[in-house]
């Protein structure tokens, strides 16, 4: 058993939310509680046995853990800078802030930092369009990038981590 006892019942819990038939439905809020109880992403090992539990095809699994950006494929930390580069953050400077994160932190897109602290991810369209450029730090926005925001964000990030 892949899973603890505890996940499999809140599991079940979250699939009992919607009518018999169309467990499908929780695959969202499920996926969520597998990463936060894990190492912040998701394995294929664990996305078949979601599919198992939820007697589901495995590919409707992948198809939603690939979709959707909240969920990662490959271990990341806490510190995840999720920056969106579509075309209103794209044209108010998401593309210089982008870079701007990747050449100070020494990371690619879809990187993490050697420290472990960070993780560089884009993520299409956040829907805060009139706060660009902006990114996503965990539940939080941070609107209006600039590089001395960036700065900011980033020391705020490593003075959390050391306490």
């Amino acid at each position: 058993m892949m899973f603890s006892q505890e996940i499999i019942n809140k599991i079940h819990a979250l699939a009992a939310r919607y009518p018999e038939g169309r467990q499908k439905s929780a695959l969202i809020p499920v996926l969520h509680l597998i990463q936060e109880n894990g190492n912040m992403s998701l394995t294929v090992e664990q996305m078949d046995e979601v599919a198992r539990i939820l007697e589901i095809l495995p590919i409707e699994v992948y198809e939603v853990a690939t979709f959707y950006t909240m969920f990662n494929l490959k271990p990341v930390r806490k510190s995840i800078l999720e920056v969106c580069p579509t075309g209103p953050c794209m044209l108010r400077g998401s593309d210089q802030i982008i870079e701007y994160i990747k050449n100070k932190l020494g990371i690619q897109n879809g990187e993490t930092t050697p420290d472990g602290l960070f993780t560089l991810k884009t993520a299409e369209c956040l829907g805060a369009c009139g706060y660009a450029p902006m990114m996503q730090l965990g539940k939080h926005y941070q609107e209006f990038l600039t590089p001395e925001k960036v700065d900011k964000i980033l020391e705020d990030c490593r003075q959390a981590a050391s306490q």
